[in-house]
């Protein structure tokens, strides 16, 4: 459930928190209070869109904080999908809005907007203002169905899923396959021109590499040589000036002092030390200078050799590596077009094994739909009915689809009478506004028995609904309520009188400025408030006496 709401810096909102508790919580305010923003507030949360003018005028950020308690085992398991630590059940959904950018955070860990709503959709269902109108879309109508059925096509959607997709690559290749003969043999020709030249190169793995370091010893051959007789001058034996030379002078010298300090000895071992050091050095020097050999012939080949690779990479690719894939990819190409005819009948029939196949999920998981189309098509009924639809009739039609869809081959629609001798018709040619939102009040109610999530919001459930209908929608949320937690905004008294626990939204103006507050409304307070909803302008005694009444009768009917 949601444990609490906090907000700030949000639209109109300077900052509030609000802790919500089981059951049906009932939210009312006067018109423009902000009862849409502190419900948008958590859409947001969840990921919603955020209007570029979101933060509030004079602040630097927005951040809305969502609490849940989450204490169902498959839910919890669910979650682990995400990788997302959960500790004692609670669950922490933060966004903070900052400059047109924004960072969502999952007990306090960064998450992506896809994370985020995979998780959202396990633990809470919004509903609205305007939910109710995608009902007159046909889509909407599998998609209730089948998270009604979800439990028994789950699998089945997912292998369902994954055979269209092979279907649709194997589809494509046989739509690009159709080539005309003079085509072909332009291509043949042309691949093999790009393997027999590839191929007679004869590459080596890293051999650019090694090329580039032979060439570049090449190439410089005269300037090392050069370079290395100047150094080997520097620290030989050959000149008297040199380092050697001078080593060696100076160990002559010390032994002249050795018989005068014994600590001179110490000295002489560390020259000595230093003269075989430079003495190797040297040896390693002109050993080198005679390995050194400048061929003009090898330079050229070796330059010939790299132009001919870099050739290549200018064609098929950036590194050897991506040449030889490349090869390999014309090869097997050209062995399906050599095979050409074989090759298209390989795919068409592949085309007609997978169409096989979808046609015996599709059938098999329009067989389970159907089986509990009926079931929900009865429970959303007795749901209409309980919402005054007194002499209503409701029903799923199928159609198939002349074609194959992720979702197998089922096109279903809503079906509704709701009166007496009228034939049966698609629901968006039947159902008003106020008819709407009770179809979608009926489907949620009956959707909530079979969902693990527990909190739902309904933002103005009660659009175009007054009278005896209004005492039947309070009740349909509060018998729902029974089992999951209920946020619901209003302006029926009916619906607030049978709150569990009611909160008062209000716009409030200090020094110019607007902001919007939320609290929970004590017994004696929400009668006052229920009594503004029925009375407007004025309050009267009688008015008041009329809210307590109400409040009593509620009571009443949730005993039942």
């Amino acid at each position: 459930m949601l444990l609490s709401l906090h907000v700030k810096n949000l639209a109109i909102i300077n900052e509030v928190e609000v802790f919500f508790k089981d059951n049906l919580n009932i939210l009312t305010g006067e018109t423009g209070a902000g009862k849409s923003i502190i419900i948008g507030s958590i859409n947001i949360a969840l990921g919603g869109k955020i209007n570029k003018d979101i933060i509030r005028k004079g602040a630097d950020y927005a951040l809305v904080e969502l609490v849940f308690q989450i204490d169902d085992e498959n839910t919890i398991e669910a979650m682990k999908a995400y990788d997302i630590p959960i500790s004692d059940g609670q669950l922490i959904i933060q966004r903070k809005i900052m400059n047109n950018r924004s960072i969502s955070k999952i007990n306090g860990e960064n998450v992506t907007s896809s994370i985020l709503k995979g998780i959202s959709s396990l633990i809470i269902d919004i509903h609205g203002q305007h939910e109710h109108q995608s009902l007159l879309l046909k889509n909407k109508h599998l998609s209730i169905l089948d998270r009604y059925a979800k439990d028994e096509i789950v699998t089945l959607k997912k292998e369902l899923n994954q055979k269209y997709r092979n279907y649709l690559e194997v589809k494509q290749k046989v739509e690009e396959s159709t080539m005309d003969e003079d085509k072909k043999i332009r291509e043949i020709s042309f691949l093999e021109y790009e393997i027999n030249e590839i191929e007679n190169a004869k590459l080596k793995k890293e051999e650019d590499s090694i090329l580039l370091q032979r060439y570049k010893k090449l190439s410089s051959a005269n300037a090392i040589a050069e370079g290395l007789a100047l150094v080997n001058g520097f620290t030989g034996y050959d000149n008297s000036n040199s380092a050697g030379d001078s080593i060696g002078r100076a160990v002559k010298a010390l032994n002249k002092l050795e018989n005068m300090d014994d600590d001179i000895n110490n000295f002489i071992r560390q020259l000595l030390d230093i003269e075989s050091y430079i003495s190797d050095f040297n040896r390693d020097i002109e050993s080198y200078q005679k390995s050194l050999s400048y061929e003009p012939e090898e330079l050229r080949e070796v330059e010939e050799r790299l132009n001919l690779i870099n050739n290549l990479k200018s064609k098929y690719g950036e590194s050897i590596d991506n040449i030889l894939e490349y090869c390999k990819a014309a090869h097997d190409k050209l062995e399906k077009l050599i095979d050409y005819d074989n090759y298209v009948n390989t795919l068409k029939l592949e085309q007609k094994q997978l169409e096989e196949e979808l046609e015996e999920l599709s059938n098999e998981l329009s067989i389970i739909r159907k089986k509990k189309a009926n079931i929900l098509a009865s429970k959303i009924k007795e749901a209409l009915i309980d919402l005054n639809f007194l002499d209503v009739r409701f029903e799923m039609s199928f159609e198939r689809l002349n074609h194959y869809t992720q979702n197998g081959f089922d096109d279903v629609e809503f079906m509704i009478s709701t009166n007496p001798g009228e034939d049966i018709k698609p629901l968006s040619k039947v159902a008003s506004g106020g008819e709407l939102s009770r179809v979608m009040l009926a489907i949620k109610s009956v959707l909530a028995d079979n969902d693990a999530i527990n909190t739902l919001i309904f933002d103005e459930i009660d659009v175009g609904v007054s009278g005896r209908t209004a005492q039947k929608v309070s009740e349909k949320l509060s018998f729902i309520a029974n089992s999951h937690q209920v946020l619901c905004i209003t302006h029926l008294p009916q619906i607030a009188a049978m709150a569990d626990s009611h909160y008062i939204i209000e716009k409030k103006t200090k020094n110019d400025s607007t902001s919007t507050s939320i609290r929970e409304l004590s017994e004696d307070e929400s009668i006052e408030e229920i009594a503004r909803i029925l009375g407007g302008a004025e309050i009267t005694e009688n008015v008041i006496t009329n809210a307590r009444e109400m409040k009593v009768l509620a009571a009443k009917t949730k005993k039942f």
